[in-house]
C-alpha cells in the first residue's frame, strides 16, 4: 500500500507528464531536440607584412608593448577586430598588433627541425633546398596532397610538406 506522500509524488508525476504530453502535441512546447555538432573552426593564417609589428599585450595601442613580430612572420589569427588583431606565432605566443601590420603576400614559416624543400610535389624527387627551421617561405600556390609550393626570398622554388610549416 502506498503512503500518502508517495501517492501525492506520483499523482504530480503523472499530471507533469500529461499536461507536458498535452502541451507537446498542441504545440505549445517544443520537443527539444539535440543540437547538431557545429563543423570544427578552421584556422585563419594571415603574417607580419613586410615591416616589424608591435605585440601589445591588450587590443590597445595604448596596452603594453610587449615585443616585435618580424616581417614576414606567419601568425594565426585568432580575433579580428576594427584595429588590432589578435594572433598566435609558430611558438605558442599570443598577442596583439595592428590590424594594418597584417600582410597581403602570404608566408608559411618552417617548423620543423628543417624542411626538405622538393623540386616536385614527391618525397622522390630531387630537393631543390633545404629549409632551417624558422625560415619564411612565401607560399605561391594552393595545397595539394599535402605539398605546398613555396619561394624562398632568394627565388629558390619548390615544393614542402605542409606538415612541415605553420601558417597554411
Amino acid at each position: 500500500m502506498l503512503s500518502r506522500f508517495d501517492a501525492a509524488r506520483l499523482l504530480a508525476a503523472f499530471c507533469c507528464a500529461a499536461l507536458l504530453g498535452t502541451a507537446t502535441a498542441q504545440g505549445l512546447v517544443r520537443e527539444t531536440v539535440p543540437a547538431a555538432r557545429p563543423a570544427p573552426v578552421q584556422p585563419v593564417f594571415g603574417n607580419i607584412g613586410n615591416q616589424p609589428a608591435v605585440v601589445y599585450d591588450a587590443p590597445s595601442v595604448k596596452a603594453v608593448k610587449t615585443f616585435l613580430f618580424g616581417p614576414r612572420r606567419a601568425v594565426e589569427i585568432l580575433l579580428k577586430l576594427d584595429k588590432m588583431c589578435k594572433v598566435r606565432d609558430a611558438d605558442g605566443t599570443v598577442g596583439w598588433v595592428e590590424s594594418g601590420a597584417i600582410g597581403t603576400v602570404r608566408y608559411v614559416e618552417v617548423s620543423a627541425a628543417s624542411a626538405d624543400v622538393r623540386v616536385a610535389p614527391s618525397a622522390s624527387v630531387a630537393l631543390a633546398f633545404d629549409a632551417a627551421k624558422g625560415a619564411s617561405l612565401e607560399m605561391i600556390g594552393a595545397t595539394a596532397d599535402g605539398w605546398l609550393p613555396v619561394k624562398h626570398r632568394d627565388g629558390q622554388a619548390g615544393y614542402v610538406r605542409a606538415s612541415q610549416v605553420f601558417g597554411e
